[in-house]
């Protein structure tokens, strides 16, 4: 039989659940962490404590409660530990500074070049991390760092196994980036559709649903899958390709490989053809699409109802796979569901099974472009959160 846990080990789980706790809900009293955490008060008084020393949480009265009696003291994060989140996008490059808590504390962004490798973007998203952190006080603390990046990420080492439309093919992202950062621990690396989920899921318009598929559209198609409160994202990491669903066999060709790939019907670049526009890029330009005007103005409505004939066809399926109780469309999808949200749920009723579509909530994110970044930190933030006072 396997021993129980030890005292020690009980304590840092506490101190971990505590601090998450604040994390993700904010300032909260002692009394609502007693109920909240099943601890009795001597014991959240303890972890407080220690949590406190560490510079991790302060502690202060409540803000005018109107109650008799002796008010329950407050504990709050400390903003003053942040995580780096950084984020690759087909022609940007994104860095944030995010508290403890999950404040945003500022940003910069900067232009990618096509092409650039993950050396080659190394040193400009250190670039921006620099600035953000030349004017820091000398007791700012960094938790971590991660990136989002569209592509198959390998879990294990950070290491971007494909990503078609950056041309990137096994390069060493994690690696390349914590070399340039010159930080204590590694940067972990996501996949920006899981991270997207994950943010929106902690702060943004899915907290609460434990079933959710995030859609993130740009050039391509991804999907970040949360099932039963977990990130499903498969053995090696490479999950939620959803973009890569074959839909029309023998149809358009896909930067994949293959031909009639969902993405090819619902992507960027499919909509952009199929308006008359091949030539056009960007999602600016997919916002333009979603609102004619002149002469074309037929053309990109009859390509605005089949895009949503095709986006509530593959979302259909995941819906009778996947059962979830929300979808949230992010990136270019979001405009593309606002134009064609009845065609979209029209063909759920044709196609998704009753049971599962009866409660299901079609929604966008709350988050808007930042859930990755949100994302991001969260990866960064959970060593600390596993194990407060050794991550410190």
């Amino acid at each position: 039989m396997r021993p129980g846990p030890s005292q020690d080990e009980i304590r840092r789980q506490n101190l971990g659940a505590l601090l998450r706790h604040v994390h993700v809900h904010g300032p909260t009293s002692r009394a609502e962490l007693t109920a909240a955490l099943g601890l009795n008060r001597s014991t959240i008084g303890a972890l407080t404590a220690d949590l406190a020393a560490a510079r991790l949480v302060s502690e202060g009265a409540p803000r005018g409660t109107g109650r008799a009696g002796r008010p329950s003291p407050v504990v709050r994060p400390e903003s003053r530990v942040y995580a780096l989140a950084l984020s690759i996008q087909v022609d940007q490059l994104r860095a944030a500074r995010i508290g403890l808590g999950g404040e945003l504390l500022d940003q910069l962004e900067c232009g990618r070049e096509p092409g650039t490798s993950a050396k080659e973007v190394a040193p400009l998203l250190a670039a921006l991390v620099a600035r953000m952190r030349s004017g820091l006080p000398a007791d700012a603390v960094c938790a971590g760092a991660a990136v989002a990046v569209c592509g198959l990420v390998r879990r294990d080492d950070g290491v971007v196994r494909l990503a078609p439309h950056t041309g990137w093919l096994d390069e060493p992202l994690g690696e390349a980036l914590t070399a340039e950062l010159e930080l204590d621990s590694p940067v972990a690396v996501g996949n920006v559709a899981d991270l997207a989920a994950l943010g929106e899921h902690t702060r943004g318009v899915a907290v609460g649903c434990d079933d959710v598929i995030y859609l993130h559209g740009d050039v391509g198609i991804g999907a970040g899958i949360i099932a039963a409160g977990r990130p499903v994202t498969g053995h090696g990491g490479y999950g939620g390709e959803v973009g890569h669903m074959v839909v029309r066999p023998g149809g358009h060709p896909c930067s994949c490989g293959s031909r009639g790939c969902w993405e090819t019907e619902i992507g960027e670049q499919a909509l952009l053809r199929a308006a008359g526009m091949p030539e056009v890029r960007g999602p600016g330009a997919v916002r333009a699409v979603l609102r004619p005007t002149g002469r074309n103005a037929a053309v990109v409505q009859s390509a605005v109802r089949e895009a949503g004939d095709w986006l509530g066809f593959g979302v259909a399926n995941l819906v009778n796979i996947f059962n979830p109780q929300m979808v949230v469309f992010g990136g270019t999808l979001r405009d593309v569901y606002l134009a064609s949200a009845t065609r979209v749920r029209s063909r759920l009723t044709e196609m998704a099974l009753g049971p599962g579509r009866e409660q299901l909530r079609l929604r966008t994110p709350q988050l808007g472009d930042d859930a990755a970044l949100i994302g991001a930190a969260e990866l960064a933030f959970a060593p600390l959160l596993a194990d407060p006072l050794e991550a410190v």
